[in-house]
C-alpha cells in the first residue's frame, strides 16, 4: 500500500513538473539574426539632403509571448564603432568624443520594460541608451505574425523605425547645425531559435 501510494505521489510529482515547464516555456525566445537584419540610420546635412549610414555589429535578444504578449521582452545592443557610412573618414570622426565618443561609450542599447499587442504588432517602450544617457523611447515594432522555418530554424521578423534628437543624449551641441539635430533609425530585425 505504501509502495503504490508513494508511486502515484511520484507520477503526481513528474506530471506537475512536465505542467510547469510546459507554462514556463510559453515565450519563445529568439536571438538576433545579424545576417539578416540591418540596423541603418539618415540625418540631415546642411538642411538640403540626407546622409545615410548603418551600423553593421549588433546582438539581442526578444521573447515572445503569444499568450500574454505584455510579458514579452525586446533586447537589442549595437557596437557604436561599427558606424559604417561608406566614408572612412567620415566614419571615423563619427567614433571621436564630439559625435559617439566609441571609446567611452562602446555600445547604444535598447531594453524593453513593457510590451503590449497592437494590429500589425506590438507597441514596445523602453530604455534606450546612447552616449551615457538612457531616456525612455516607444517604439512600434511591426510584424511577428508568422514564424516560418528556414534552414531547420524558426524565423520572425519585425521592423521599426525611430526618431532620436541628438541634444537630448549629450552629444556636442557645436556639432548640431550643419548635421541636423534629428536622426532617424530603421531596424529590420529577424530572430532565430
Amino acid at each position: 500500500m505504501h509502495r503504490v501510494f508513494r508511486v502515484s505521489l511520484l507520477t503526481c510529482f513528474v506530471g506537475l513538473l512536465a505542467s510547469a515547464g510546459q507554462v514556463c516555456r510559453a515565450a519563445d525566445e529568439y536571438s538576433y539574426d545579424p545576417v539578416h537584419s540591418s540596423i541603418s540610420f539618415k540625418a540631415r546635412h546642411a538642411d538640403v539632403s540626407w546622409i545615410h549610414g548603418r551600423f553593421n555589429e549588433a546582438e539581442g535578444k526578444f521573447s515572445i509571448d503569444k499568450a500574454d504578449p505584455t510579458k514579452s521582452t525586446f533586447e537589442l545592443k549595437i557596437k557604436a564603432d561599427s558606424v559604417d557610412t561608406g566614408n572612412k573618414a567620415r566614419d571615423e570622426h563619427l567614433r571621436q568624443p564630439d559625435y559617439f565618443d566609441t571609446k567611452q561609450f562602446p555600445t547604444i542599447e535598447f531594453k524593453s520594460t513593457s510590451t503590449k499587442a497592437i494590429d500589425g504588432g506590438y507597441e514596445v517602450t523602453g530604455d534606450f541608451k546612447m552616449h551615457g544617457v538612457t531616456k525612455k523611447v516607444t517604439l512600434v515594432l511591426k510584424g511577428g505574425d508568422k514564424v516560418v522555418e528556414f534552414n531547420k530554424k524558426k524565423v520572425i521578423g519585425f521592423s521599426t523605425r525611430v526618431s532620436v534628437k541628438r541634444s537630448d543624449f549629450g552629444f556636442d551641441k557645436s556639432a548640431i547645425g550643419v548635421i541636423g539635430d534629428e536622426a532617424l533609425i530603421d531596424i529590420d530585425c529577424e530572430g532565430v531559435r
